[in-house]
Order: structure tokens, then C-alpha cells, then sequence
């Protein structure tokens, strides 16, 4: 897991593993928003082996929609969240728990504007609401 430690469990009511679920369902982030731009299409081909083919009742475009919609549904997640921990430094929060980006590279890269007790204060805030969220 890396630098980041996980939150004050009297403070916040979230035990180590729970915080672990939380923040690797953040790392997983850019796999939804890839899946989402690039994976819109039930076209798949067939392997052909001379034996018939039973599918069931299977609906391939149903089954987009589906993950599609449960996909957006946990970027949306994260996202409320970040906004509801800080309007101002959402994007920065939203970056930094699902790129794994420090404090330092947000700020003196990205421009990040608020200072490290704030930025970490709203961090752990985030994931309070993302624990709420998620339940």
C-alpha cells in the first residue's frame, strides 16, 4: 500500500481493512473510465468448432449496459465524494486517490492550491464520505 497510511480508526470508525478496500477501490478508478471509453461494443467473434452453439439466454448489449452502468455508477462514487470533501480541490483529491499521486507532485506539478494540513485533512475526509457511500 504504499506511503499512505490508513486513517485514525477512533476518529473516523474505519478499521485498517476497510480502509484497504477503500483505497483499492480508488486504484481501480482508470480501469472503469478505460473500460467505459473504449469497451462499447458487443461484437465479439465466434470460435468455430463444428459443435452447435448454445449461449442460453444470454443478451450481450444487456450485459454492456449492465457493467456499463455499474462502472459509472463507482467513478460517480468517488467523485461526489471528492467533491463533497472540498468543492475547490476535488480534481486534485480525485487524482491523488486514483493515481497514488503525493502531495508534493500535486502541488508543485499540478498547482494544487492549499497547503499539505489542508490537503491531507481533506483526504482523509474523502474517504470518511467514500466509507459512507460505499456500504
Amino acid at each position: 500500500m504504499g506511503k499512505v497510511r490508513p486513517l485514525n480508526r477512533h476518529k473516523y470508525n474505519i478499521s485498517k481493512h476497510r480502509f484497504q478496500e477503500l483505497y483499492h477501490f480508488c486504484l481501480q478508478y482508470g480501469e472503469w473510465k478505460d473500460e467505459l471509453n473504449y469497451k462499447i461494443d458487443t461484437v465479439g467473434s465466434f470460435k468455430i468448432t463444428g459443435m452447435p452453439i448454445h449461449n442460453g439466454n444470454v443478451d450481450a448489449t444487456q450485459n454492456l449496459a449492465v457493467r456499463r452502468a455499474i462502472l459509472e455508477k463507482n467513478c460517480k462514487i468517488i467523485e461526489e465524494s471528492a467533491k463533497e470533501a472540498d468543492p475547490t480541490i476535488y480534481p486534485y483529491i480525485v487524482k491523488a486517490v486514483t493515481e497514488e499521486l503525493t502531495f508534493k507532485y500535486l502541488k508543485t506539478v499540478m498547482g494544487m492550491p492549499c497547503g499539505k494540513d489542508m490537503y491531507y485533512d481533506r483526504r482523509r475526509k474523502f474517504y470518511w464520505i467514500l466509507d459512507q457511500k460505499k456500504l
